[in-house]
């Protein structure tokens, strides 16, 4: 039996948008933690940050009533260390310095 750990290569954040379109992690991608975005008051975006093992890819489903799939290689994606670099990431991103922008982090979710 292979006792070695799986070490993360890296992180992503993947991106949801209620109504429009969600994505949907594959292969070697498990999604660690998720955030939803709201500003003044409205629940814009979903971003799962998302720990990269290998090779992967993501779906993103339209939802706008096109029911249009497309899978792509996570390589299209920014590419953070570690958690904590995708985290200040997904801050500047959303803009969390104005007082509308919150993120708040989904409790007991892990996708979108």
């Amino acid at each position: 039996m292979n006792d070695i750990a799986i070490t993360p290569v890296s992180y992503v954040i993947l991106t949801s948008k209620p109504g429009q379109y969600r994505t949907e992690a594959a292969g070697k991608l498990t999604p660690a933690e998720a955030w939803d975005y709201v500003y003044c008051g409205r629940h814009l975006a979903t971003f799962v940050i998302a720990t990269l093992y290998g090779e992967a890819r993501i779906r993103v489903v339209d939802e706008s009533g096109d029911a249009a799939v497309n899978d792509m290689p996570v390589r299209f994606l920014e590419k953070f260390p570690d958690r904590d670099a995708a985290f200040k990431a997904l801050q500047i991103l959303v803009g969390t310095r104005n007082s509308d922008a919150q993120l708040l982090q989904r409790v007991g979710a892990r996708a979108a």
